[in-house]
């Protein structure tokens, strides 16, 4: 209960910063050059000023920013996130349609980052000094360093077009009409080049937290005493080591829950992934304020849903955080 309470009160904390966050964007996205009607006129081949000014009646742009603002605060207040000009549909049903291929993109990559980040990183540490230390130190600098639109187009080129093993982007084959078992295996194959150019950045950064992590513990007096005491080293790694050392990994989960977000604006448009990423990338160029701040929105509550779980297993990990501290 106390963990519960203690993820409650961070929980309520984050509302002020999510409206902070919301507004800091709308005054941002103000300064910026042209609006939705902007966007709208240049896609019908251009309009007389009567249009104009009647659509920016119609959408409220014709307001103070003050006024602006206002009603964008009070329509998110009542969870309305408003109508996209752009798509011709309300905002809350151009995210819904996709958010679900973001979602698996960053549960697929950050499960893959984290896992092999993990294994990869107590390997490293077990044998610190020796071949394998090297050799996975050097994949990790080299997967953190390669920029992940190239490494997406290599992958493309690799494994689509010469290999033909992969799908070159898309979210699925909507020309067969798969339904079922196997509709989920054609999403799986669609998101396995995506999955690898998101994950194994995050991977590399996260295999080397392990490793650091894990030799800060192995030199801490617990564990000396547990060997002393004849215990296998195995059972010193998994019952008294990793425990510990898996606290910093947990923590960079939610630090990193941001960044992947936005690192998926760029992978979904290598892969042309229909997802939030390539919509906010979209949203911009089209300017369609009110799909671009749903957005952030959504995103900002993805952030914050994240940080909350990750609260929680942090408390789990380490009993010593309690509510009072």
């Amino acid at each position: 209960m106390r963990v519960l309470a203690l993820a409650g009160r961070r929980l309520a904390a984050s509302i002020p910063t999510l409206f902070l966050i919301l507004i800091g964007v709308f005054l941002l996205l103000q300064f910026a050059p042209g609006d939705t009607v902007d966007a709208m006129m240049a896609q019908m081949g251009g309009g007389d000023a009567t249009t104009a000014r009647q659509l920016r009646e119609f959408y409220g742009l014709d307001l103070s920013l003050g006024a602006q603002l206002a009603n964008y605060l009070w329509r998110l207040v009542r969870l309305d996130l408003g109508f996209s000009a752009i798509y011709g549909k309300p905002v809350a049903t151009v995210i819904a349609e996709r958010l679900p291929a973001t979602l698996l993109l960053m549960t697929a990559a950050l499960s893959l980052a984290f896992f092999f980040g993990l294994i990869l990183g107590v390997v490293a540490a077990r044998g610190v000094n020796k071949w394998q230390d090297t050799l996975i130190s050097t994949l990790g600098l080299v997967f953190y360093a390669m920029p992940t639109f190239w490494f997406g187009l290599m992958a493309i080129i690799v494994f689509a077009i010469y290999l033909q093993w992969l799908p070159a982007g898309g979210f699925e084959d909507i020309t067969v009409g798969l339904t079922g078992l196997a509709r989920t295996l054609d999403i799986i194959r669609h998101l396995v080049l995506p999955t690898l150019t998101l994950g194994l950045f995050y991977m590399a950064i996260y295999l080397r937290i392990m490793r650091g992590s894990m030799l800060e513990v192995l030199n801490l007096d617990f564990v000396r005493t547990a060997r002393a005491k004849g215990m296998d080293e195995t059972r010193v790694v998994v019952r008294h080591v990793l425990r510990n050392a898996l606290l910093p990994m947990v923590t960079l989960i939610g630090l990193q829950a941001g960044t992947m977000l936005g690192g998926s604006v760029v992978v979904e448009s290598v892969f042309s992934l229909p997802g939030l990423g390539r919509l906010a990338y979209e949203s911009v160029i089209q300017r369609d304020l009110n799909t671009l701040l749903g957005i952030v929105f959504v995103s900002a509550l993805l952030v914050i849903a994240v940080n909350f779980i990750v609260d929680l297993l942090y408390a789990r990990l380490d009993p010593r955080i309690t509510a009072g501290r």
